[in-house]
């Protein structure tokens, strides 16, 4: 060391002021986790939790199944909905749709021909013949999709596989 440049213990000083300075703003850096207690990764414990939950068998290609087959229904139900709306008879719509389903109203037809201010016998009818109009426009929109009018009953067959769980 030459003496010009300064003396040795001012050197060594200098370079802890340094080095204690960096390790301080390191410590208190707000970047990259600064500030933040550290946990540690408990691996074990993780893979046993990851046993235990459920498997979902569902592919890509099964949610895009389900997923088309739920469009074509919406799309169905849509344009049904419309035709109904346009007659004057949205709510009356609302209220036979979950039969259509296949969902049992509460109370039964007795219950929505109460709501309609109509008979049971009536509402049974009118179920009917949304179930039939439903079907043909079914029928009709999945025709739209294939190249042979004969394959029309199995996209749909394959339409209510895709539905299942």
């Amino acid at each position: 060391m030459r003496r010009e440049r300064g003396r040795f213990r001012s050197f060594l000083l200098a370079s802890l002021d340094h080095f204690i300075a960096n390790d301080l703003a390191r410590r208190h850096a707000q970047k990259r986790g600064g500030g933040v207690a550290h946990l540690p990764l408990a691996f074990d414990e993780a893979e046993c939790r990851y046993q235990l939950e459920p498997t979902d068998l569902a592919t890509p290609e099964t949610l895009y199944e389900r997923r088309w087959a739920l469009t074509v229904i919406d799309r169905v139900l849509s344009e049904l909905r419309q035709e109904w709306v346009t007659a004057g008879r949205g709510s009356d719509f609302e209220l036979l749709k979950p039969s259509l389903l296949g969902q049992a109203p509460p109370g039964g037809y007795e219950a929505i021909a109460v709501r309609l201010g109509s008979t049971e016998g009536a509402v049974r009818v009118a179920v009917h013949r949304l179930r039939k109009a439903f079907q043909e426009r079914l029928h009709r929109d999945i025709a739209e999709t294939v190249s042979d009018p004969t394959l029309v009953d199995d996209e749909i067959r394959h339409l209510v596989r895709a539905l299942q769980p």
